[in-house]
């Protein structure tokens, strides 16, 4: 696909400052808003002034006529895997992830390849080549995922996520029973300040680990498998965590027992708070019920 315009700035006939092109680029596009992702666009060659390429140590000069391009990219070879889409309009979406497959990757079966065929092209002069998740969710983590449609929406994302003001939430089933109905855990991991926060939503007793509770957890960072590291820290492990659990807290073919529930966002283009939500796995409550009638036949 060869890249498009995406966007085109004139400097005013009146203009009489003494700018240099980076410098007035950065100031009056709202496409590239941060200095690295300028200096990027610059250094591929992407900023043209009468399709001459520009460095942008160049002077500003009355009637100049800017043009960004975009990067020149390959559309995915399709995934044909339907998704349930919360929520869309012509900047982003809202998809549920389903439990097993990875968000993007070198393989095919990822979410990111399955976009085309769920999502709807934006009609926006910014729109991107294909739509684009905006953050992780582990491999076997199903839930909300948040994609950006346009590049306005993707710089935007990406900003809300640095400042941290996109919030999320997950439920999660976890072995035992925590030592407070809700509190902050503060591991660090990898020698990197962490926080998550939880709260206990049910709690039932359980033959495999005498107890078993679902939580709602909050990340307020994004460290990889923060929360399956915290849970695990307090002696509660997520239920189905390979990785972090211990011996017997895995279900065969149940996978992990981590979903993201609810994320908060502020819309690139109208700055509205939108708030979108995706009920917990019917699994999990099937795991309490299950372990309670366990419990109450053999401990009766």
């Amino acid at each position: 696909m060869n890249p498009s315009i995406l966007s085109t700035l004139k400097v005013n006939n009146d203009y009489s400052d003494k700018d240099r092109v980076f410098d007035y680029i950065l100031k009056n596009n709202t496409i590239i808003t941060s200095r690295n992702g300028l200096k990027k666009a610059f250094k591929k060659g992407r900023i043209l002034l009468n399709d001459t390429i520009l460095n942008g140590a160049e002077w500003c000069a009355a009637g100049d006529i800017y043009q960004i391009f975009g990067e020149e990219e390959k559309v995915p070879k399709i995934f044909e895997l339907s998704l349930n889409v919360l929520y869309e309009d012509d900047d982003c979406a809202v998809i549920y992830k389903p439990a097993g497959f990875s968000v993007s990757g070198n393989q095919f079966r990822t979410i990111e390849n399955a976009l085309l065929y769920n999502i709807k092209p934006s009609d926006l002069i910014d729109k991107m080549p294909w739509p684009k998740p905006c953050h992780r969710l582990d491999a076997p983590t199903s839930g909300v995922l948040l994609i950006a449609k346009t590049r306005l929406a993707r710089v935007a994302f990406g900003q809300q996520f640095e400042n941290k003001t996109i919030k999320k939430k997950y439920h999660a089933v976890v072995m035992g029973k925590l030592h407070a109905d809700e509190g902050d855990i503060r591991t660090p991991i990898e020698n990197k300040e962490s926080h998550s926060s939880y709260k206990v939503i049910e709690t039932v007793a359980s033959l495999r680990s005498e107890q078993l509770s679902i939580v709602e957890l909050t990340p307020h960072t994004g460290r990889t498998h923060q929360l399956r590291i915290h849970m695990a820290s307090l002696g509660t492990p997520i239920v189905g965590d390979k990785l972090y659990g211990i011996e017997g807290n895995t279900l065969e073919g149940k996978g992990l027992f981590l979903s993201s529930v609810e994320i908060t966002f502020k819309h690139p283009r109208t700055l509205a708070f939108k708030t979108i939500k995706a009920p917990q796995p019917e699994k999990f409550e099937k795991l309490l019920i299950r372990e309670t009638k366990m419990w109450n036949k053999f401990r009766s």
